[in-house]
């Protein structure tokens, strides 16, 4: 060190700790060497998130299938219906002159017989969650959480429920309107792709020896795929007219409905747009333009999209539902039950925390099969 530098404290400070000195030399690219410390958020013990109360639903709960379905309440647990024309139908009734009059007909009259099915969902608590909840960085109600996100995972239950496959026996399930809208004759005749014959008899009906129960079907020889056309479509609506019915809604997945979009694309005129959003019993579909693009009505009839539709493994089927004939006969409607230390009862579930329950009581039914219908087997 030179002597000739060095004659204050400052001159010394700048010479070890490398800032330049009085002189103008500088021995140091940095004003200050020194090992730092600093306060980070990822200094340990110094920051904690918190999450808030707020739960932010990740998953799609739509149950549009059972929103589309009118409720009717349950007033009995069968119904009469007439399965053949007086005389099988043939054309008769002219009378020779004079002659005696013809003998007497009757149409055929069945018996039907249907038993409300429970569905039911619990969900629990410990009395400790309960009360930590609403303290430190908690749920806060956990209660009323759980009641809301259970509410909506047992109307999603009853929702898949209806879209089923068909070959998957109803057993305590609500019936699926896949079985509904099945034909035994097509699908478990001549081609027999059906798994079990037997998974399609639905309510007291043995639909081998009922061929009045099957519904309008659309599908591919032996249950194979072909692409979907316009075509299927519309001899699909001319079949469910010819049978007496009027379809009041369409119903598919979301893959279906966009290539039903592609095919009619082609077809779009620009006169005169006007953009639809259609929907039904309260249930609102895709919006599009009534010139094509994003299909809203087919024929006139409202296309509902569902994400739980079944698909036969390429692209989801089509529902023709005729509503007037199709809904869902409520015997108990949708209730919630709770029991437990909060509501002064824990004897009730036997420990100390809280229990909820979601029950409803019905059954899904069509007083006529022939108004209903399904394209089938598509790619």
């Amino acid at each position: 060190m030179a002597r000739d530098y060095v004659r204050t404290i400052t001159d010394m400070e700048r010479y070890y700790y490398g800032a330049g000195n009085a002189m103008g030399y500088s021995y140091s690219g940095s004003e200050l060497l020194k090992s730092d410390s600093p306060m980070l958020s990822t200094t340990a013990g110094t920051y904690q998130a918190i999450y808030g109360r707020k739960v932010w639903s990740q998953l799609n709960q739509e149950f549009n299938a059972f929103s589309i379905l009118p409720k009717r309440p349950w007033d009995r647990s069968g119904w009469r219906v007439i399965t053949e024309k007086p005389n099988a139908g043939t054309v008769h009734g002219g009378v020779a002159e004079n002659a005696i009059l013809p003998d007497t007909v009757k149409p055929v009259f069945q018996h039907i017989a249907a038993k409300p099915k429970t569905i039911a969902h619990t969900f629990d608590m410990s009395e400790t969650a309960i009360f930590l909840a609403d303290r430190d960085d908690g749920l806060g109600d956990i209660r009323s959480v759980l009641k809301e996100e259970m509410g909506k995972h047992h109307a999603e239950m009853v929702n898949k429920m209806l879209l089923t496959d068909v070959d998957t026996a109803a057993a305590n399930n609500f019936e699926s309107l896949d079985r509904i809208t099945a034909s035994h004759a097509i699908m478990c005749g001549s081609t027999d792709w059906m798994d079990t014959a037997d998974d399609m008899d639905i309510y007291s009906i043995n639909r081998s020896d009922n061929t009045w129960a099957d519904a309008e079907v659309n599908a591919g020889a032996s249950g194979a795929d072909r692409v979907l056309s316009l075509d299927q479509l519309d001899t699909l609506f001319q079949q469910v007219w010819e049978r007496g019915g009027n379809p009041k809604v369409m119903l598919t997945g979301y893959d279906t409905l966009m290539r039903l979009q592609q095919l009619l694309q082609s077809q779009q005129r620009f006169m005169e747009e006007k953009r639809v959003t259609p929907s039904y019993n309260g249930v609102k579909g895709v919006p599009g333009m009534e010139a094509g693009f994003i299909v809203a009505t087919y024929n006139g009839v409202p296309i509902i999209p569902t994400k739980d539709m079944d698909d036969d493994g390429n692209l989801s089927k089509i529902y023709y539902l005729d509503t007037d004939y199709l809904y869902f006969s409520t015997a108990i409607p949708t209730q919630y039950f709770e029991s437990g230390i909060e509501t002064g009862d824990p004897f009730a579930i036997n420990r100390l925390g809280q229990e909820g329950l979601y029950r409803t009581m019905g059954e899904v039914w069509t007083t006529f099969f022939g108004a209903q219908g399904s394209v089938r087997n598509l790619k």
